[in-house]
């Protein structure tokens, strides 16, 4: 991952308070990575489980690279080494101190899923008004989130920040970096069960981004029992589908099975069938109102977003309807998928490709056996599934539905290949090592 840094004098002050460590060359960018170095980088070389970036200091060397903050310098690479006891603590207390140069609301965004979408939304919406700042891609952690901050310029008016955790006290290291203004998060729900144990541990290592608001807000999902009892600090300010809400919200099904949401009086038809995006519509539209968009602004704003790839995004394919949710699953985003396909009108199978669904601890297969249940309630047309844990969804599958397991992605996509037709439509869903967009592609290969 790389960041690019537009102002190189800048930079060297922070850098040079925090390491006492003064840059030989400016700093036009950051990476950890050294096969995305440009010339008049800085490489921050981290020690991880795998691999040691220490062992690339020729590589960065040959890219023009400026400097490199090590733990480990070696006299024998002819490039300025800056030592530490730690790179990754370091680049942290850096980018807190580059962050705190900026007095901008800096919006943090957490929860088990819909991370990712709701910071895509909510950049769409405040881009209306605002010079926007927000994390790029998953750059969301404790490597990702300091590189991001670094990316902040002077011009900029807000910034959303996305922050995962797959291990306790990863929040609070964020927040304790990012120093969030306002937070969200977004659900609680069996994610990241492996790290985490149960449903309480998750909702307390969420519930960080929200303790940490002292003098901010927290927008609380009145939906969720758990986000709604956690702990904050400083203002709250509430949504959700009770109308005794701050921003109270209805959902209305049209006739064509597209979904119109009526908030505070405030009626948004969306055109979509997509009950998740409806959800975070809610969220964004809290937040947005708070800080200063008018409700004309925010309804043209959500009429006219498109998903990201990989997060229900819908496209027409050879007369059929593919419904490419393949980015990462978990339990609730899986069975919201499916009423998402269930949703569709018109003719066609209803079909469902399902990769497993993975860090879920030990009641993954009790949570993969809850998809088929659920499939059987739908009464799709057809469900194919790839997987170690998927055999516990494909035994549960009753009420008549062609349902098939496979080993390999070879024979699902062979498979696929023959039993499509026109008018079907398809729903793709897995978790990320799943890699299900490989699935499509050699589906609807060329």
């Amino acid at each position: 991952m790389r960041v690019s840094i537009n102002h190189p004098e800048m930079f060297a002050t922070v850098f040079e308070s925090v390491t006492k460590s003064k840059l030989h060359r400016p700093i036009t960018g950051i990476s950890t990575d050294s096969r995305e170095l440009h010339n008049g980088d800085l490489y921050i070389a981290i020690k991880g489980s795998r691999t040691d970036g220490h062992q690339f200091l020729k590589q960065v060397k040959d890219t023009g690279a400026a400097a490199a903050l090590v733990c480990e310098t070696n006299e024998k690479i002819d490039i300025q080494q800056i030592k530490v006891n730690d790179t990754l603590d370091t680049i942290g207390k850096i980018s807190n101190k580059w962050r705190m140069t900026f007095d901008i609301p800096i919006i943090g965004i957490t929860g088990s899923n819909g991370k990712t979408s709701t910071k895509e939304l909510l950049l769409h919406v405040l881009s209306s008004k605002f010079k926007m700042h927000a994390t790029k891609g998953n750059f969301n952690t404790n490597i990702g989130l300091p590189l991001t901050l670094l990316g902040l310029d002077p011009d900029h008016q807000i910034s959303i920040l996305e922050m995962g955790a797959s291990a306790p006290g990863e929040i609070e290291e964020l927040c304790n970096i990012a120093k969030p203004t306002h937070g969200i998060i977004t659900n609680i729900e069996p994610a990241h069960l492996e790290g985490f144990g149960s449903m309480e541990n998750i909702a307390y290592e969420k519930g960080a981004l929200f303790r940490s608001l002292h003098k901010g807000i927290s927008f609380v999902n009145q939906a969720d029992a758990m986000v709604s009892n956690i702990p904050f600090s400083g203002k709250r300010v509430t949504y959700g589908l009770d109308p005794d809400c701050d921003f109270p919200a209805d959902i209305f099904h049209e006739d064509d099975g597209t979904l119109t949401l009526i908030l505070d009086t405030n009626i948004i038809p969306t055109g979509s069938h997509n009950l998740s995006f409806i959800k975070n519509c809610i969220a964004v539209s809290a937040i947005s109102i708070s800080l200063g968009i008018d409700w004309n602004a925010l309804k043209k704003k959500l009429q006219s977003f498109s998903s990201p790839q990989g997060r229900c995004f819908v496209k027409q394919i050879n007369d059929i309807t593919v419904i490419d949710d393949t980015y990462n699953a978990n339990l609730s985003s899986s069975l919201a998928a499916l009423d998402y396909l269930n949703a569709f009108s018109g003719d066609g199978r209803r079909i469902f490709v399902f990769g497993d669904m993975l860090e879920l601890g030990p009641t993954t297969n009790d949570q993969h056996q809850k998809i088929g249940e659920r499939c059987s309630e739908l009464g799709l047309d057809g469900v194919f599934t790839i997987g170690e844990h998927t055999k516990h969804t494909n035994v549960v599958i009753n009420n008549g539905i062609m349902n098939k397991h496979f080993d390999t992605k070879e024979s699902m996509i062979f498979s696929l290949k023959n039993f499509l037709k026109c008018d079907d439509k398809i729903l793709f869903k897995g978790s990320r090592g799943m890699a299900m967009d490989k699935v499509i592609e050699g589906v609807f290969e060329n």
